[in-house]
């Protein structure tokens, strides 16, 4: 797999001052180097959370800034909307746009409203939406979306083939087909390794919070789990998965043995402990950082694919785990690595609905019945 780029360290280099812009909006503007001449403004507008959330938001921001450190005139800048609403994200891209930005990414579904009317008032700006389409799409347009399906099912596989109990389990944030499709995935990978590798893992408890940034719930949710002697929570829930990193790590210190698998990117360092170790066993990535990086030069080289809806996915090396899984072992590697490869070759297909896990399970002779997965 692809070596993840270090996206916190790049996301949090920033040497320019958050700075108020018109109401509760916030914006940050990261300019070249002395003496470079800017000859591209990318602008990014955040989803729910901040722009250091530790997923979608920092992943996505962390490409853009990738991109604007390997190549010279690059100036990027975020804004915060000051909402949710529809106008708060129309008020942060108009603020994009009066300032210059030629291209503007959109990091999650709560944009497309917005998307569909920016695009035809702006026809010489460029978007990139991901994990959302407008109801139209122009050719200023590019849709991305991931296999989260195929990510959540090798997810499964490492917390079959690790956990000690023979429990694990799974929180979504809100019930949004991105979030379904991990947690389809992540049963589907428990009951592949199962048949697979002959365990008797159980998916002992599925979740949703409903919300991406209720902390306090996520945390006291994983501890719920925790009770019942789950020892691996996968959660794909936003910033309600610092939540559940927090509570692994408080049972964690206080001497019991429970994990949590990140998601979107590689969250081990935010479950670092006293010890040095980490309560984050692996993480379901999506190459959102490649996402942005990718589109932003195809723009800049005259090749946007503006238009079109694209699906990143492990043949394009769009999903997986993160290349180094400190609390993995070298066998849980080596079964991953195998199954990425079928994923990727497509002998193993991770299924996308509840009717085509339902379908999947059966086959496998796996009973998920005590769970409610649809």
């Amino acid at each position: 797999m692809k070596k993840l780029l270090s996206m916190f360290a790049v996301a949090m280099c920033a040497t320019v001052g958050l700075t108020a812009c018109g109401g509760a909006e916030e914006a940050k503007t990261e300019t070249p180097q002395t003496g470079n001449q800017t000859t591209v403004k990318v602008g990014m507008m955040t989803d729910s959370g901040t722009i250091d959330d530790k997923s979608f938001n920092q992943g996505t921001w962390a490409g853009i800034q990738q991109y604007a450190a390997d190549h010279t005139g690059v100036e990027v800048k975020y804004v915060q909307p000051g909402g949710e609403a529809k106008e708060d994200y129309l008020s942060a891209a108009d603020n994009l746009i009066m300032s210059g930005n030629q291209i503007i990414v959109a990091p999650g579904f709560k944009f497309e409203e917005a998307i569909n009317e920016l695009q035809v008032a702006n026809p010489d700006t460029k978007f990139i939406i991901l994990d959302g389409q407008p109801a139209e799409m122009a050719e200023n347009t590019v849709a991305i979306y991931f296999a989260e399906q195929e990510a959540g099912f090798l997810a499964g596989v490492a917390a079959a083939l690790q956990t000690q109990t023979g429990k694990v389990g799974f929180i979504g944030g809100m019930k949004i087909p991105a979030v379904e499709k991990f947690g389809f995935g992540y049963v589907a990978g428990v009951a592949y390794a199962n048949a697979t590798y002959g365990l008797e893992v159980e998916v002992a408890d599925y979740l949703y919070n409903g919300t991406f940034t209720d902390v306090q719930g996520g945390q006291a949710q994983a501890g719920g789990m925790y009770d019942k002697g789950i020892d691996i929570v996968f959660v794909a829930a936003g910033g309600v998965g610092n939540g559940v990193i927090n509570e692994a790590k408080t049972r964690a210190e206080a001497g019991e043995e429970v994990y949590v698998i990140g998601v979107d990117v590689d969250q081990y360092e935010e479950g670092v402990m006293s010890n040095g170790k980490s309560v984050i066993l692996t993480s379901a990535i999506k190459r959102i950082d490649n996402a942005a990086y990718e589109n932003i030069d195809a723009f800049v080289n005259g090749n946007f694919p503006g238009g079109q809806v694209i699906t990143m996915d492990a043949k394009t090396n769009g999903i997986g785990l993160p290349e180094v899984n400190p609390n993995l072992t070298e066998d849980t590697t080596t079964k991953t690595n195998e199954v990425f490869e079928a994923i990727k070759a497509g002998t193993v297909v991770a299924p996308t609905s509840a009717e085509e896990l339902e379908l999947m399970l059966a086959e496998l002779g796996y009973d998920a019945s005590n769970i409610n997965f649809k």
